[in-house]
């Protein structure tokens, strides 16, 4: 399924081609959590979903991401 996204940082309309399925994203849109409705996606792609950010842009931003360790 193609996934339309404007990114809220550049403004830009991004396509990025994901399977997933009308239903998953009704469902999504309906509460349930995205890791729920789309466990077989990264990280990457359920944050595109959610917000437009893109990996590439996420990586812009936070290009030194914090790291937990116990």
């Amino acid at each position: 399924m193609i996934i339309v996204r404007k990114c809220p940082f550049t403004n830009k309309f991004n396509e990025w081609e994901l399977p997933v399925t009308p239903e998953q994203i009704k469902e999504w849109k309906e509460g349930m959590l995205a890791q729920d409705a789309f466990p077989h996606l990264t990280d990457g792609q359920r944050e595109f979903i959610m917000t437009g950010i893109t990996p590439e842009v996420w990586t812009i931003l936070f290009p030194n991401p914090m790291k937990c360790e116990a």
